[in-house]
C-alpha cells in the first residue's frame, strides 16, 4: 500500500466523541500527528456549535497522520473497531445524533479496500450481535475543530470521553 520510506499517509475516523478516539490514536506508535474536527457534510467551515446544534451533515472525526513504515492503516483499522460500538447508528453511548455516525473516510483505493475488508471480516467474527452501521465513504475537506477541543482528554488528565 505504500513504498518504503514514502513519509506520511493520512486517515480520517468518526466513533463518536472525538476527544476520546484522538486521545486512543494518539497512544499508537507511529503516529505524528491528530487533530479532531468535522467531515462528511455540506457546510463550509463549520463549527462545533454549528455541528452539535444545525443539520451541517458533518461527523465528528479525528484526522491522524502516520508513518506506514511503523504503523500500518490495518492496524490503525483495529485501534478504530475497538474505541466504539459500530453498531450503533447515529449513536455512541450517550452522544447522539449524526455528528457520532461510526465512518470511515477513505483515501484511494488502497485505504477503501483495507476499509472494506476489515469491515468484512468483523462482520463475519460474530463478535457483535447486531449489524454493523459503519459507513465507508470518500474521504472530504477536513475542517479542523476549534483550538480547545484539540487533545482535550490529555489537556485535562483525563483518558477517555465519559467519566
Amino acid at each position: 500500500m505504500h513504498a518504503s520510506g514514502a513519509g506520511v499517509e493520512t486517515a480520517t475516523f468518526g466513533a463518536g466523541c472525538f476527544w476520546g478516539v484522538e486521545a486512543a490514536f494518539r497512544q499508537v506508535q507511529g503516529v505524528r500527528t491528530s487533530a479532531v474536527g468535522f467531515m462528511g457534510g455540506s457546510l463550509d467551515h463549520p463549527t462545533y456549535e454549528d455541528v452539535c446544534y444545525r443539520d451541517t451533515g458533518h461527523a465528528e472525526v479525528v484526522e491522524v497522520t502516520f508513518d506506514p513504515d511503523v504503523v500500518s492503516y490495518e492496524q490503525l483499522l483495529e485501534v478504530f473497531w475497538a474505541n466504539h460500538d459500530p453498531t450503533t447508528l447515529n449513536r455512541q453511548g450517550p452522544d447522539i445524533g449524526e455528528q457520532y455516525r461510526s465512518a470511515i473516510f477513505v483515501r484511494g483505493a488502497g485505504q477503501a479496500a483495507a476499509a472494506a475488508s476489515s469491515k468484512a471480516a468483523l462482520e463475519r467474527s460474530g463478535r457483535f450481535r447486531r449489524p454493523i452501521v459503519t459507513e465507508i465513504v470518500p474521504a472530504g475537506p477536513f475542517y479542523r475543530a476549534e483550538e480547545y477541543h484539540q487533545q482535550y482528554l490529555e489537556k485535562r488528565g483525563l483518558s477517555t470521553c465519559h467519566i
